[in-house]
């Protein structure tokens, strides 16, 4: 009985050996030998391949090693994430070490430190959860080629089911990885916002405080001894006149100034009225000459004082013609008319020293402000006198302005812009 089932063996090795292709639905019977026809050599049948390749069998084999090294690569890419936030947190409690420390010298040194907060890790956290739909997408394109693999190969529904469940549960893991880190980015950027907030209060706090003391120290050996200095290009550093102008038909505005900001000097002083917010404005702003506006109408002045000098400026105007003068240390440098013709200047609105207004006392914009020192503002209801504008820049005379005076009471300085004490002409005509 042993012989014929070897012999059988035999004739059914022979018979598939002589065709090029296996035919299609044969099988293969595995029938028990003896071990002495193992011993004599007898040749055992070869796994079927198809189209002289891979199995089924080692298909599905090789696509489940390239899963679990898929696996493997994404817990390695989320153990990566998280030690890069945590990494990112301790980042950021360094940072508000630091800006608290920096808050805390900004009186002595006027630094402006709102530029050393941490910056939003929230584009960390979206390139991490970018990195993990990539990730998922790949699994799910490699579901659907093992489930063509696993129908093609006839394997049977329950190992089928087996691999599903499996990539579910790795599906569902990353979904909970990328809700994880949705989380942890909302709270970063909470601990920032608050993070910030609590350095803006802090600082102006430190602000508030060296300004009252200042005020308070200020020792001037006369009301008019004191410039206003305005050292940084922001939007919160400016200064403001506590009297407002009545109607205007005709002014003289002078000042001293000492700045070398480039490009530009900014907006010595500004004027708004309700309605118009550029009813007064001089202004140097980025390559433009220095311009003067009167109720949004401009002239183009032909001054120079971004040298790092004192220089004395005088504006004339009238509401005759529009007519304009411009002198610079006691020197008429221009004239002209048709500036905002037979428009008296309008009553009850605010005077800010280096910063131009938007709104009335507000909206200002740091490219416009001014960077330096001003003192001796003063304004008159008329047009002043060659001679008397030429007295005034050469120390000759003292005579200050009948509508806005330059005293000490009468200015209020915001944001860091201090005041302090100058000798009356004396440190201005060195630099002349």
């Amino acid at each position: 009985m042993l012989a014929l089932l070897t012999a059988g063996v035999a004739l059914a090795v022979a018979a598939g050996g002589a065709q090029d292709s296996p035919i299609p639905g044969s099988r293969f019977v595995c029938t028990a030998l003896p071990p002495e026809a193992a011993s004599a050599g007898c040749p055992l049948p070869a796994m079927p391949m198809q189209g002289g390749t891979m199995s089924p069998e080692e298909e599905l084999r090789a696509a489940v090693l390239q899963l679990r090294e898929t696996v493997v690569q994404q817990k390695e890419t989320l153990g990566a994430q998280r030690e890069a936030i945590r990494e990112l947190t301790g980042k950021l409690a360094r940072c508000e070490g630091l800006a608290g420390g920096k808050a805390r010298g900004a009186g002595a040194t006027g630094k402006d430190t709102m530029g050393d907060l941490p910056r939003d890790p929230g584009h960390v956290v979206e390139q991490l959860s970018r990195s993990l739909q990539t990730l998922k997408d790949r699994l799910e394109s490699l579901e659907l080629q093992l489930r063509t693999n696993a129908s093609n190969a006839g394997l049977p529904s329950d190992f089928r089911e087996v691999l599903q469940r499996r990539l579910g549960e790795l599906e569902r893991q990353l979904l909970r990885k990328v809700a994880e880190l949705e989380d942890e980015k909302s709270q970063l950027h909470n601990e920032t916002s608050a993070h910030r907030q609590k350095t803006e209060s802090t600082l102006n706090a430190l602000l508030q405080r060296v300004t009252e003391l200042e005020r308070g120290n200020s020792a001037f050996k006369s009301p008019d001894a004191f410039k206003v200095s305005l050292p940084l290009r922001t939007n919160y550093l400016y200064g403001k006149i506590k009297k407002t102008l009545p109607e205007l038909y005709a002014f003289t505005i002078c000042l001293w100034l000492r700045s070398s900001a480039s490009p530009g000097i900014g907006t010595p002083f500004s004027y708004a009225v309700p309605g118009q917010a550029n009813e007064i404005v001089l202004i140097e702003w980025g390559n433009n000459p220095i311009e003067l506006l009167i109720n949004d109408k401009v002239a183009q002045l032909p001054l120079f004082v971004s040298d790092g000098k004192w220089h004395h400026i005088c504006i004339t105007w009238t509401t005759r013609d529009g007519m304009w003068e411009a002198f610079q240390d006691g020197e008429k440098l221009g004239t002209g008319e048709n500036l905002a013709p037979w428009h008296p200047i309008k009553p009850g609105g605010v005077l800010i020293l280096g910063q131009e207004q938007d709104t009335v006392g507000g909206r200002f914009d740091a490219t416009q402000a001014f960077v330096g020192e001003l003192s001796q503002f003063n304004i008159w209801d008329r047009v002043l006198r060659a001679q008397e504008i030429i007295n005034i820049a050469n120390c000759s005379t003292n005579m200050p302005g009948n509508i806005i005076p330059w005293v000490d009471n009468n200015v209020d300085v915001f944001g860091g812009a201090s005041k302090w004490p100058v000798e009356t002409c004396e440190e201005r005509l060195l630099d002349l």
